[in-house]
């Protein structure tokens, strides 16, 4: 994959990201949006996603970088009751950008971690209906489980294929969201103070009308996917054989078909979710 360029949500179009050169590359083609998540500097959101996308097999797509200022409020746990405010605010001015620059793109689509499912819901309910969204994969999503029939159904009903990842093993969303903290036994599904994260148990039914989402998205309890276990912190050294799918719940761990070389340290997990994105994306 050729180099990742990069946007900041919050200042798209300035004048060291919105090129010619940009405008040129993604005419005619698809482009692949991807986005970090919550206390996540410029420096490490550049890092991680270049990792990743470098493990990506997306034929042809543009890959591009989407910096949010995710670093910058209060901590996530508290940031969620105030519904991401930075992250709302990166998603309208991040649709604004789109609409107006790449309406020469063939389609979009986006990848986010974390609260970044904000951003990326956001910017999706504002594009003009000319930006066809072909995938969206949201991955560990702190959001709420019902964001896609609530919240942000608009957005959802523009995507052609949803995808998440989710994973009870998730420690931040055990904190942030009730379904994982100790008042789960008297704030429960029904009641109105209930809150789960979509990036724990998947989306709450009703779902979105199929196609549009798409099944499986629970990564297994034995895989140990923690919130930060799906970005790399640094290069990934192997690649799984595509195609692959959520595996099963009693099978291996790592999953059958991991690289030898990945298989005895953690980058097989963001090594995974890479290849879980590659499939979905074809």
């Amino acid at each position: 994959m050729g180099a990742v360029k990069v946007l900041d949500a919050d200042r798209p179009g300035y004048s060291g990201d919105l090129t010619q050169d940009l405008i040129s590359d993604v005419r005619g083609h698809e482009v692949f949006f991807g986005t970090h998540g919550f206390e996540v500097n410029q420096v490490s959101g550049i890092a991680h996603l270049t990792y990743w996308f470098d493990n990506l097999s997306i034929g042809s797509a543009v890959p591009i970088g989407m910096l949010w200022p995710g670093d910058s409020i209060v901590p996530l746990f508290v940031d969620y009751i105030v519904e991401g405010s930075e992250a709302i605010q990166s998603g309208k001015l991040f649709a604004a950008f789109l609409n107006v620059n790449f309406g020469g793109a063939v389609s979009l689509c986006f990848a986010s971690h974390s609260l970044g499912a904000r951003v990326v819901l956001q910017t999706i309910s504002g594009l003009t209906t000319s930006l066809r969204v072909r995938r969206t994969l949201l991955m560990a999503g702190a959001i709420d489980d019902t964001c896609l029939t609530g919240e942000y159904a608009t957005a959802a009903a523009k995507i052609d294929e949803i995808s998440i990842l989710a994973s009870t093993r998730d420690e931040v969303l055990a904190l942030a969201f009730p379904l994982g903290n100790p008042l789960q036994g008297i704030i429960d599904r029904g009641h109105p103070y209930y809150r789960a994260a979509l990036g724990r148990n998947g989306p709450a039914e009703p779902y979105p009308p199929p196609p549009r989402l798409r099944p499986n998205w629970q990564i297994p309890q034995a895989l140990a996917y923690g919130h930060h276990n799906y970005l790399p912190g640094n290069a990934i050294n192997g690649r799984y054989a595509l195609p692959v799918d959520l595996p099963a719940e009693n099978g291996g761990v790592p999953p059958n078909g991991t690289p030898p070389q990945l298989a005895n340290n953690d980058q097989w997990q963001p090594a995974w979710s890479a290849a879980f994105a590659s499939t979905r994306y074809e």
